[in-house]
């Protein structure tokens, strides 16, 4: 048995513990609580810190990381395309596994010990169990046109990757399915995702130009579509609304972001127990404002803290992301005591 000592323990589901110990035998932890109670064993003096539960990114994109500070100052849609031109440009299998690795190796020297990926390569699956962290990988898939052989070739294509990535689960390392937004996956495709029986996590309600794509049938996505030849109409009163409209509430489903929800979104989001993962750093570099945390709290809906990708974000580093939470909502309500820093610490670990 291994005992570490610290001046802080912090179980998350208790409070602190001054001088406290964690106690570990055989991968298990089987010991939490002041030090004088402590079994015996082999000591490991930490010092003067705080030992702490390891922290969980409920939202990453590790394969690309390799892409941190290059798109800077841009327009959501601007930023889609860059990013979109970059990946088809420059990478390859082997280099989006290598992009994985490093934001693997960057988060758990963060102390991100389980992560949440939404992966378009499916390279991240092999990372994960190479370097042992807890995760799932959400295989994303994308086909913006509503025409059925489009539909039937995006899902023969998803079923193929699955298949393979099936082999690849462990009792760490799970698989999902992302259908990436409502801007790139039409409602056929959508609804038959939410049938699949998988987990399943969404980008959703993060800008006002998704909005407007969702709502009116207008915007930049809107322009992009119909430049394709893709026919674009209205489709429901918000993003939410779209995704219970398409029975994909009805699959639980991780929503990544929900920035932009009112009180009838967050209603159904905690009816159908859906989950969020919210990112306030990503959120604020694409400009698209800040999500009502305290809201969906309130309303008893499971939040977990996600960093977002590098291209997004530049650091996977869930305690700033945690500061930036709580800063970002004292802005918003104009309360001082809005989001303690403990809460914020229990969403960057029991939450996700």
């Amino acid at each position: 048995m291994i005992c570490y000592h610290a001046r802080w323990v912090l179980p998350i589901t208790a409070p602190p513990i001054r001088d406290g110990t964690v106690a570990e035998e055989g991968g298990r932890i089987v010991y939490v609580g002041p030090r004088a109670d402590a079994p015996g064993g082999t000591d490991r003096e930490l010092g003067d810190c705080a030992l702490i539960p390891g922290l969980v990114n409920a939202h990453t994109h590790l394969e690309l990381t390799v892409f941190r500070g290059l798109f800077e100052d841009l327009s959501f849609r601007e930023w889609i395309v860059r990013l979109q031109g970059a990946k088809v440009a420059v990478m390859t299998p082997e280099r989006f596994l290598d992009s994985a690795r490093w934001g693997l190796a960057e988060g758990v020297r963060a102390g991100i010990t389980t992560y949440a990926d939404t992966c378009d390569s499916g390279v991240v699956l092999e990372a994960m169990r190479e370097r042992g962290v807890r995760g799932i990988m959400y295989q994303e898939v994308f086909s913006p046109s509503p025409e059925p052989e489009a539909v039937r070739a995006a899902a023969g294509a998803l079923a193929e990757k699955l298949a393979r990535h099936d082999a690849l689960e462990t009792e760490l390392q799970r698989v999902g399915v992302s259908p990436h937004a409502p801007y790139t996956v039409s409602d056929p495709l959508f609804a038959l995702v939410a049938r699949s029986g998988r987990p399943i996590a969404v980008h959703i309600a993060e800008s006002d130009a998704e909005e407007r794509f969702v709502r009116e049938g207008e915007g930049p996505f809107a322009e992009a579509h119909r430049a394709r030849g893709i026919p674009v109409a209205p489709r429901a009163e918000s993003p939410i609304a779209l995704l219970a409209k398409l029975g994909v509430l009805d699959a639980h489903p991780l929503l990544i972001h929900c920035v932009r929800v009112n009180g009838a979104d967050i209603a159904a989001i905690a009816a159908s127990r859906s989950t969020v993962a919210h990112c306030p750093i990503s959120n604020a570099k694409l400009a698209h404002g800040i999500a009502p945390l305290g809201e969906m709290l309130d309303a008893g809906i499971a939040v977990g803290r996600g960093t977002d990708s590098m291209a997004s974000n530049n650091r996977m580093h869930l305690l700033e992301e945690s500061r930036a939470a709580v800063l970002a909502q004292r802005a918003r309500t104009g309360h001082h005591d809005v989001l303690s820093a403990a809460r914020a610490l229990e969403l960057a670990t029991l939450g996700g």
